[in-house]
Formats: structure tokens, sequence, C-alpha cells
């Protein structure tokens, strides 16, 4: 039924989009670097006409000119995003919504999957991003790893002017936080060169509080506990990028692109843990002090080739990526029992973590041109590999001896092995209408191995994937646009593994791996529009979600909590998302975004059909005052509405920013940022079901403050200088929708 659906949909749209931007090479550049800029990310992007240079399936927003750009990582800039989220750990929403995939130039990435993702956004700076590209409803070249979700695509930084450019950031913070990064870019003849370094020093500190009550369901008595902890953790980070492309002649180009970074982390916490039994007598009383230290690398290697036909327009590419991310964890805990309960650890224990991830993705496109719209069709062979090593170590007081506690070691191996070919068609109507279709065929082969209990298990999928965009201009001015995708989420290899994994005496997780891929349907209207000199983009949204995978709390003995995953239901939800920005006056620019959303979700945990249902309000505004010419501010306002899951829901949450920059010189500008300026920022979650309430509250690291140098200088003339606009739609002051691209790195998966 799925695949003539999707058939249907297919042939019903099978069309496509009218090319929105085009792209041309420097009149200036010699041949060899015109044919690159062509094939390989475009050194310079005209607008054809006067519309949101928006592309029809994705918002585009350019972020490089953000003057708190030198100092951000990447977490910091995707927090600016409209309608997207990053938490303190490292999470991303969209719209509320975790399923989220992070790509870097159009392609998935070991860096950005599973636990990896947090350390490497956390790691890489704002200042080596070109642009970010929101993809909401993806089209039929993207894959479906990963989450199966919206995609944000991170459009990394690309030169292409010939000459050779550089710039350095440095940055000191308070309690001894620092960083500094560079980049740097030579084009010659055929070959360009460009690449980075950075380091960085984070200092995180967190506080937080859990109240938990436990409901007996014969009689409603409830065993009630506390948590209070604190911790502060020390993040040592240093990383690399390089690329180099060399134009064979005036149609092909080779590239290879080396992406790099490592974190080592120091943390000490405290945790004071009190509970009782349901007669209200105290059963468990301690107090734990742990150390971990971590080590978290990653990398990606690329080669890609490409080729233009004798077609104009035709294009061939192929692209082989290696990328890899490892996290290691050797923690060590020391528990004084005032009263020590039934399931207590040992008072000295350890406990040593280790997730390896690899993906070998080798992928092909080729689009072919025609008088009244574009043919695209492509490949993708990939494998997954991914591993689970958890050791826990029982340690004598008296001889401090390690014993392996096998009843809490385990090890867990995944290989999902991926093939699918997609084929889309773009169709100019006429001056106004423009429509695209594409189906994708995907096979997905999936190999677990719980190496600690020798049981070997699989599954497979084999899914008709459809798509399709239309788009109409109003005016020169204005653009509607509709758009719908179908996708598939699988569950990861942490979602599947089925050994329960020991947190604490009365905190145990563990996999399924019974789970089942969840389908969603999401339908996308949008108007984008001029109102004066205030560029508007106002977007209609709906999206449904069937065999949801979410979390879920059971109590597996006395007060031991087990989390684990479950096929949930289904869930809905739709809203309304609004983007403005513009120039108020000559020196003030106002950029406003929001989502108003209503959701709707099946309650986990409950012996009756019950729904959850939240109307949730977030906005983002910056608001950017230009002084003169060589004096900006910037002050950025976040409010994130309530959110839900599957047993609760997440409270509102409020932060503010604030950025200054003075130009010394024409290529020397100081930097002051001051994060969380109203020192408001935290995280609270609520769980309701029929056996248990939960409330607990995090707060993180509160006001910080930064001052740095940022120095640029080559031979790049505007590029180099990379300023700062004073305004733009979308993100805010020089943080608005633009052209942006993948970087030469294809039309992705």
């Amino acid at each position: 039924m799925k695949t003539a659906i999707a058939l249907g949909a297919l042939l019903a749209c099978v069309s496509a989009a009218a090319q929105e931007t085009s792209q041309t090479p420097p009149a200036t550049a010699p041949a060899a670097a015109q044919n690159q800029a062509s094939t390989d990310g475009p050194a310079t992007v005209t607008v054809t006409t006067k519309r949101n240079a928006n592309r029809i399936d994705r918002q585009v927003y350019d972020v490089k000119a953000d003057p708190a750009s030198s100092n951000d990582t990447v977490a910091d800039t995707l927090n600016k995003v409209p309608s997207v989220a990053v938490d303190a750990d490292g999470g991303v929403t969209l719209r509320g919504k975790s399923n989220v995939q992070v790509y870097i130039d159009g392609k998935p990435s070991a860096m950005m999957q599973g636990d990896n993702r947090a350390a490497a956004i956390n790691a890489l700076p704002a200042a080596d991003l070109e642009s970010v590209e929101v993809i909401t409803n993806p089209g039929a070249q993207f894959g479906n790893e990963g989450g199966g979700g919206p995609i944000l695509n991170l459009v990394m930084r690309r030169e292409r002017t010939p000459g050779g450019f550089a710039s350095v950031n440095a940055n000191a913070g308070t309690e001894g936080r620092f960083n500094v990064n560079s980049f740097g870019s030579y084009t010659t003849g055929r070959m360009s060169v460009q690449g980075g370094v950075f380091g960085r020093r984070d200092k995180r500190e967190s506080s937080g509080e859990t109240v938990r009550e436990r409901i007996d369901p014969a009689s409603g008595a409830i065993a009630r506990s506390t948590s209070v902890s604190n911790s502060e953790t020390e993040n040592d980070t240093v990383g690399m990028t390089g690329t180099v492309s060399y134009n064979l002649g005036e149609k092909d180009v080779i590239a290879a692109s080396v992406m790099a970074s490592g974190t080592d982390s120091d943390t000490v916490s405290n945790e004071r843990y009190q509970g009782a039994n349901f007669a209200g007598v105290t059963d468990s009383d301690y107090l734990r002090q742990s150390t971990r230290k971590g080590r978290n690398r990653n990398y990606s290697l690329s080669t890609r080739f490409d080729h233009k036909g004798d077609t104009q327009g035709e294009n061939f590419k192929m692209d082989l990526r290696v990328s890899g991310a490892s996290n290691e964890g050797d923690l060590r805990n020391a528990t004084a029992y005032t009263v020590r309960p039934v399931t207590a650890q040992n008072a000295l224990t350890r406990q040593n973590n280790a997730f390896d991830n690899r993906i070998v993705d080798f992928t092909g496109d080729y689009e072919l041109p025609g008088e009244n719209g574009t043919f695209r069709t492509g490949y993708k062979l990939a494998r997954t590999s991914s591993v689970f090593d958890n050791a826990y170590l029982d340690i004598d007081e008296a001889t401090w001896a390690e014993r392996v506690n096998t009843g809490r070691t385990n090890r867990f191996e995944l290989d999902e092995t991926t093939a699918a070919l997609y084929a889309s068609y773009q169709w100019r109507i006429n001056r106004d209408w423009s429509v695209q279709g594409g189906l994708r065929a995907e096979y997905t082969d999936v190999d677990m191995f719980q190496a600690t209990t020798n049981i070997r298990a699989g599954s497979n999928y084999l899914d008709a994937i459809p798509s399709a965009f239309v788009t109409y201009g109003l005016s020169d001015d204005t653009t509607l646009r509709l758009n719908y995708a179908h996708r598939i989420r699988r569950p990861g290899a942490g979602d599947l593994n089925p050994f329960v994994v020991y947190v604490d005496e009365f905190n145990v997780s563990s996999g399924n791996p019974d789970l089942r891929p969840s389908d969603s349907d999401s339908l996308e209207l949008g108007l984008e529009t001029k109102l004066g000199k205030v560029d508007t983009t106002v977007r209609l949204y709906a999206r449904r979600d069937t065999d949801l995978i979410n979390e879920r709390r059971v109590f597996i003995a006395n007060n031991v909590l087990l989390t684990t995953k479950e096929n949930a239901g289904s869930s809905n939800s739709g809203g309304l998302e609004f983007n403005f920005g513009g120039k108020v006056t000559d020196k003030l620019s106002v950029n406003a975004s929001g989502n108003l959303a209503y959701s709707e979700q099946d309650v986990l945990g409950s012996a009756s059909a019950d729904k959850r249902t939240a109307t949730s309000l977030s906005g983002r505004a910056r608001i950017g005052y230009q002084y003169d010419r060589n004096n900006t501010f910037q002050l950025m306002l976040n409010a994130q509405g309530k959110t839900l899951f599957g047993e609760g829901y997440r409270q509102p949450t409020r932060t503010a920013d604030f950025t200054y920059r003075h130009n010394l010189t024409p290529a020397l500008s100081f930097v002051l940022n001051v994060n969380d300026l109203f020192d408001s920022s935290k995280i609270e979650t609520i769980t309701e079901n029929d056996l248990l309430r939960q409330y607990s509250i995090r707060r993180n690291n509160g006001r910080t403050f930064t001052v740095g140098l940022s120095y640029r200088f080559g031979s790049f003339g505007n590029n180099a200088q990379r300023p700062m606009r004073p305004g733009g739609p979308g993100m805010g002051p020089g943080m608005g929708p633009g052209p942006g691209g993948f970087g030469g790195g294809g039309p992705g998966r």
C-alpha cells in the first residue's frame, strides 16, 4: 500500500521547480578557476529574480556575518536559527521534535550521530560555517539514516576567489574559558587549498534537583525520594579542517577533504540522595562523589569527482566519505551510606564505557537539464558500524582490587547496510508555476550481535519514500510554497541494545531490539514576501507520526526505575511559523521569528487511552544597532515553549545573549559576548503516568562573559572583510536567508 501511495504521489506531481538562483564565477577569474566555481561551489551567487533566496525544498540562513561568530560554537549558531533549539546536553530539536538529522555539506557524518553530536557541535567554531540550511520536508535525494526526520545542513565555509586570505580569532572568558580559531585559503591556477585549526577550553557547571513519587496502584500510597546534585566539567578541544581541489581540465574537478577534532574532559560531581518507602520510613540515604575522565575523537575523510557534461548544466558527481567517532569514559564513584538500600552498589566502583561509530558512504548523482525541466537521479551505498562496550568494576575497599561485575558488563554490536536509488524531476510550468516530484527506494539490512550473551538477530526494510514541492510566484517579491514528504525513522544502535545499563541504585536503562521503524507524513504551506523593507515568511505546517519511538519508564524493583524505548502510538502536531526582519531605521534593525504550535500525543504508562496536548509559543528576536561604522550592538532573545514527550513534558525556557563589536581597524575587531544575560537558563522536566510522578530541574553555567579579537588579512577584497551587515532577513543582523549551497558537496543524501 505504501508503495502504491508513493507511486501515485510521484505520478501526480512529477516535476520540478524553476531555477531560483543561478551560480556564476567571477568575471575576473581565470578559466580554470571559473570552471571550479561552477562545479565546486560558487564564488559569487546571482539571484535571477527579486524573490526570496530560499530554495524550493529548504530555507537557507546566512550565518557567516554574525558578529558573535568569532566566539560562538556551531551549537550557539544553531540556537539562533528559527524554530531550532539546542539544550545544554547538545540535544537538537526543530519545532519541538527531537528526531533531527545534522548533515555536513549535504552528507551524513558519524560526527553528528548519537552521543557524538553534542561533543562535535560544541567544539566546531561557528566561524567555519557559511550557512545553515533547514530542510523540514526532505526531498528524494535525502536518506533516512540518523533519525529520518528534518535535516539541518551545515554548509562549511568556502572561499574560491583567486588569491590568498586568512583570519584569526582569539577569545578569553570567565573562569578560565578561552578559544582560538583560524581559517585560510589560497587559490591559484587550477588548484585551491583551504583549511583551519581551532582550540577551545570550556567549563560547564550544572546543579539539579529531582523529586520522584512512586505510586502504589492498589492503595494509591506514595513512596517519595529526592536527589540533589552538582557538577563541574572542563573540556579541552583541538581540531582542524582542510580541503584541496584541482581542475583536471575544463570539465573535471577532483577534491579531497579532512575534518578532525578531539575533546578531553574532566568532571567532578556530588549527589545527595534520600528515599522513603510507602510507609514514609527512610530506606536510603547516601552521599556520592564521582570523577569522570572522558575522551571524544571525531574524523571525516572524503574524496570527490565532478564532471560537467556536454549539455549546459549537465553534471555527474561521485563522493566517497569515511567518518568515525568514538566516546570513552572512565567513571569512579565513592559512596558514603547513612542508610544503605537493599540494591546498594559497592562503596567504591568504576565504570568504563566506550562507543564507536563508523560510516562508509559512497554516492553518485546525475543531473540533466531539459527544455522545460531538470531530471536528477542518484544512488547511495552505505555501511554503518556501531559498538557499545560497557565494563562495570567493583573495588575492594581494603585492597583496592578491581573485580568485574558480570551482571553489569556487556558489549553490543550493530551493522547497518543501506542501498538506495532516487529520481526526481523539476519542471518550470511557466513564469509563475514550478513543481518538483521525487521518489526514493531504500533498502536497509540490520545485523545485531549481543556479544555478552552470544545472541545474534537481524531485520531488513524496503521502503518507497515520496516527496513533492510546488511553488507559485504571486509577484517578484512574493512566493507561495506547498510541499509534502513521507519519512522513515529507524531505531539507532542505542535504541536497540537490550542489555540493561546500570546508572545507579535507582536508575537503569536499556534499548529494545523489537522496536519498529516510525513513519511520518508532513505537509507545509508557506508564503514568502516583502512588507515594505521587511522580509516576511509565514508557514503553516502539519505532521503525523505513527509507531513513535519514545522513552518508557517502568519500575523493575523497589524504586528501581528502568528507562527503555517503546513504539508509543501516534502523534499529531501542527502550527504557524513566522519569520520577519529588516531595518527599522538606518541604524536599527529588528529580526524576529516564532512558532505557535499545537501537539497531541498518546500518553505512555496510562491504563486508559489518554492523550496529552499542548499549545506553546516559541520565539526569537534579534535587535541590532549600528551606532556608527565601527560600533555594533546586538541583543538576542530566546523563548522556547512547552515540549511534549511520551510520559510528560518540558517546561518553557527563556534566555538572552548580548554582543558588542568594535572595529579597531578595517582588519582588526574587538568583540564582547555576554551569554545568558539574565541568568535565566534552566531545564524543567515533568513525568506523569499511573505509577510515577517526577519533577526535575537543572541549571547550567549561568551568566558568562567573553572578550576577544578578530583579525582578517589577505587579497579577497570584500570576501576578506566578511562585513558585519546591520540587517538582513531571517536570523538577524547579517544572518538572513541567503542562497547558500552544499559547498560543492553534491545534492546530498
